[in-house]
């Protein structure tokens, strides 16, 4: 019987509204929202002309974090994802332009693809803009990768202290260049390890992400529900608080005489009685060995939703990271030393942002209409991509539970359904890679994580392909599948072997371009892209996955399919489907 949780919402749809609603209310002398997203959470006297801006953000789930740190001293803005899911592009730069006060913008995010490629995109169009922006992606947890492979590490509580450090750094008016350095020298310094006793749930499911004994605990657990590194009997709360630390200690080569910053996190349901237990018994490691706490903080501070654990960080100190780390600063999460006065709000340059290029217009008439899948036909066919992503959103996510975050199907309904709110109040003469370009968009602005990214290049290289083209004849079809690769092994960077959506789309890449040369119409070329990538969906079980969170899992991911296949494999065979309807229609007729 699956478990179904409870949680006290309205529509699942409108949480992330309706959370950033109550946040501003309750924090009125601190925060506001600006932009046209909705989306970027800003310090209300925070951003200053003259000062380096601090941009932090995530997804949603992890509360306080990552609005929670934006105020006086702290973070300038913070981009609020969808829950475990990155923010966009757009709400990225609604953040950045509103922390830029001209002296650059610095993005400070954990190392999770979705946000990695989120933040690039949208720091590269800030730069187009004309403001300069670092980024730097935290890798604290030791769990994770190996030494030799830190810099694939992801980033959980740690974000804390490097966002602390950033935040401070540029609030003393210190230049762009040195506040990076300064927050690469903090995510250098910091160690984190973590444990989980139980799941979270994502409120559009209900359902735990992944299931665990009654005696059983998850060591080293991700921040966005995904299960540990290992599986192991409940032990003591000692003996799990000795496990934690070894690595921290070994890694960041503690000895007497050292001095540290503690955090002991809660994950959203483990009690203050016990988080208590676990820094007492952290505190005895440390004194034993000589080494001095200078600050500490035992709380919910990274959460993930409600899971059942916690995770220690430490963040080794010199003279610099010190000053950093005590240096004032008050947000609703935060307040270090002395209570800051409000300032009054002093006047902001005007950020000029350079107006969209106009698009060409095409001439239709010069583009080949030979083929069968005119225009409206592949309007239909992307409808029946989205039908079928909103039918198979729970089994994507449930798929996406066992070896990630459990949102893969959440976050391709929550694209597909802004394509399809879009797309059909577009005009009805828009050729193929307009329609492509279109969707795109929507990617971009709707999903963040990283089918966002990965979908909006998929599908503006697909237009490419077939930027010629009126309809899609064999040959065509086979161009625009080939183009959906392309794109994403462009942005993403993964290959075949990988464990991701490029498992499904690269053989059906081949498959089309066969089915083509060998004189077959469109329907048969869909047919042979699709049947090849179940095939390779299903390959895909088989493999230890290299990409992504679950990556983090090593040979616990081999015998799950790879939700990304999964999604790509569904996604063809619903748009075969609709042709193969629209012929037999068309024989009928």
């Amino acid at each position: 019987m699956t478990i179904k949780t409870k949680k006290l919402i309205n529509a699942p749809d409108d949480i992330i509204p309706e959370f950033i609603d109550g946040l501003i209310g309750a924090y009125r002398d601190l925060l506001t929202v600006e932009g046209s997203t909705g989306r970027a959470v800003v310090a209300r006297h925070g951003p200053r002309d003259g000062k380096v801006g601090i941009v932090i953000g995530g997804g949603s789930g992890h509360e306080p974090a990552f609005a929670g740190y934006v105020g006086r001293g702290l973070a300038d803005a913070a981009a609020v994802g969808n829950v475990f899911a990155s923010p966009s592009p757009q709400q990225i730069l609604d953040a950045g332009r509103a922390a830029d006060g001209g002296a650059g913008v610095v993005f400070l995010y954990g190392n999770y693809t979705g946000d990695v490629m989120n933040f690039t995109m949208a720091a590269e169009e800030l730069a187009a803009e004309g403001t300069p922006v670092r980024h730097v992606a935290v890798t604290d947890d030791v769990a994770s990768a190996s030494y030799d492979r830190r810099a694939e590490r992801r980033g959980v509580a740690g974000d804390f202290f490097v966002f602390k450090c950033a935040g401070a750094a540029a609030d003393r008016g210190e230049p762009l260049d040195r506040v990076e350095a300064l927050a690469r020298l903090a995510n250098d310094n910091c160690r984190s390890m973590g444990v989980a006793l139980g799941a979270c749930s994502l409120p559009q499911t209900g359902t735990p992400n992944f299931e665990i004994g009654p005696q059983d605990m998850e060591i080293g657990m991700g921040l966005h529900g995904e299960p540990g590194m290992r599986r192991e009997p409940l032990a003591t709360a000692d003996t799990v608080t000795d496990e934690l630390m070894a690595p921290i200690i070994s890694e960041l080569q503690l000895a007497e005489g050292d001095r540290v910053a503690l955090l002991v996190n809660g994950l959203g349901a483990t009690t203050q009685l016990e988080l208590f237990v676990l820094f007492r018994r952290v505190r005895q490691i440390l004194d034993a060995k000589k080494i001095e706490i200078h600050a500490n903080w035992v709380g919910e501070y990274a959460t993930s939703l409600e899971m059942a654990g916690a995770s220690v960080t430490l963040l080794k100190l010199d003279e610099t990271l010190t000053a950093l780390l005590d240096h004032p600063c008050r947000t609703p999460a935060l307040t270090v030393g002395n209570a800051l006065a409000p300032v009054a709000d002093a006047p902001r340059r005007t950020r000029h942002v350079h107006a969209p290029k106009a698009g060409t217009a095409i001439d239709r008439a010069s583009l080949n209409a030979s083929g069968q899948i005119t225009p409206a036909i592949f309007r239909t066919m992307m409808g029946a991509v989205a039908e079928t992503i909103r039918r198979e959103k729970d089994r994507l996510s449930q798929l996406d539970g066992v070896i990630g975050d459990g949102d893969h199907g959440i976050t391709m309904d929550i694209g597909w359904t802004a394509v399809t709110a879009i797309l059909y109040e577009k005009p009805a003469d828009m050729t193929i890679s307009e329609i492509c370009e279109t969707i795109a968009h929507a990617f971009l602005t709707a999903v963040g994580a990283s089918s966002g990214p990965l979908y909006a290049d998929a599908f503006r290289s697909a237009g490419a392909a077939v930027s010629g083209r009126l309809n899609l004849d064999g040959p065509a079809m086979a161009a625009w599948i080939k183009g959906m690769n392309d794109g994403i092994l462009a942005r993403g960077g993964a290959k075949v072997g990988d464990k991701t959506m490029v498992d499904a789309w690269a053989p059906a890449s081949v498959a089309a371009a066969t089915a083509a040369s060998m004189g077959l119409d469109e329907a048969a070329v869909l047919q042979a892209a699709r049947d090849a990538a179940r095939a390779g969906m299903e390959q895909t079980a088989q493999l230890e996955s290299c990409r992504g969170r679950s990556a983090k899992l090593g040979v616990r991911s081999v015998g799950h399919v790879d939700p990304g296949a999964a999604s790509a494999s569904a996604m063809l065979a619903a748009m075969a489907e609709a042709v193969d309807w629209h012929q037999g229609d068309h024989r009928r007729g």
